[in-house]
C-alpha cells in the first residue's frame, strides 16, 4: 500500500518550501494543498492546533509540524537516498546546530528590515550581513554547507534567498556586493531541479511584501 502524503502550505513562506525541496530530492509523491491563511483551512486548524501554521506534512494520517522537524522526519523516513544529514553523530549535530542558526536568525533578522524604520531596521540590517558571513565561513571552499551534495543547512537556509531582494529593497544594500560566496552558493543550488523547481520568484514576492506593506500601513 502506497504512502498516503499531503503537505499543508502557503506559496512565499520560504519554511514551505524548504519541505518541498526535502520531498523533491527524497523523490516523494505527494498532494499539495495551499492554505489562505485569511482563512485557514479545517485541515489545518485540526492538523496543527496549537500553532495554527504551515507548513503542515500529514503521513498516513498523521500530522508532522515545523518545518525542521519536518525536513528531517522526512530524511528519516525516506532514507533511501539524498541522505540530508551525515553518518557521523557529532557532524549531524553540528549540521542541525547551523540549520536552527538559519532558522531563526535570517527569519528575525530579516524581519526587521522588512517591518521597521529607522535604527531597528538598520540593527535587523547589521545582524542579517553579519549572519550571512557567519555562513560564508561555514560554507567555506565547499559546494554545499552538506558537503559534496544538499544537505538540512542547504535545504533549511535556501528559501530565504527568494526574499533577499525583499530585504535589499528595503533595507538599501546588496548580498551580492557584502558576501558573494552565498549568492554563487545560491546559484549552485539552483541548477538542481528539486531547488529550482520549488524557489519562488524574488519579484513576486517583493509584489506580496508590498501588499502587506500598504495593507498593515507599513511604508
Amino acid at each position: 500500500m502506497a504512502d498516503e502524503v499531503i503537505l499543508l502550505g502557503f506559496w512565499p513562506s520560504p519554511f514551505g518550501m524548504r519541505t518541498r525541496v526535502a520531498l523533491a530530492e527524497k523523490g516523494v509523491v505527494y498532494e499539495y494543498k495551499e492554505e489562505d491563511l485569511q482563512h485557514k483551512s479545517p485541515l489545518l486548524l485540526k492538523s496543527n492546533p496549537i500553532h495554527k501554521k504551515i507548513p503542515v506534512l500529514i503521513h498516513n494520517g498523521k500530522p508532522i509540524c515545523e518545518s525542521l522537524i519536518i525536513v528531517q522526519y522526512i530524511d528519516e523516513v525516506w532514507n533511501d537516498k539524498s541522505p540530508l544529514l551525515p553518518k557521523d553523530s557529532y557532524e549531524r549535530v553540528h549540521a542541525r546546530f547551523w540549520a536552527d542558526f538559519a532558522d531563526k536568525k535570517i527569519s528575525d533578522y530579516g524581519s526587521r528590515i522588512l517591518w521597521k524604520k529607522g535604527e531597528e531596521q538598520e540593527e535587523g540590517k547589521k545582524g542579517f550581513l553579519d549572519c550571512l558571513k557567519l555562513l560564508e565561513g561555514e560554507l567555506g571552499e565547499k559546494p554545499y554547507f552538506g558537503g559534496e551534495s544538499l544537505g538540512l543547512v542547504d535545504v533549511a537556509f535556501l528559501p530565504f534567498s527568494c526574499w533577499f531582494y525583499s530585504f535589499e529593497t528595503c533595507g538599501n544594500f546588496s548580498v551580492e556586493k557584502e558576501c558573494p560566496k552565498i549568492i554563487a552558493w545560491v546559484e549552485r543550488c539552483k541548477e538542481k531541479e528539486s531547488v529550482s523547481k520549488f524557489l519562488q520568484d524574488p519579484q513576486k514576492i517583493y509584489e506580496y511584501v508590498a501588499v502587506l506593506k500598504k495593507r498593515f500601513g507599513v511604508e
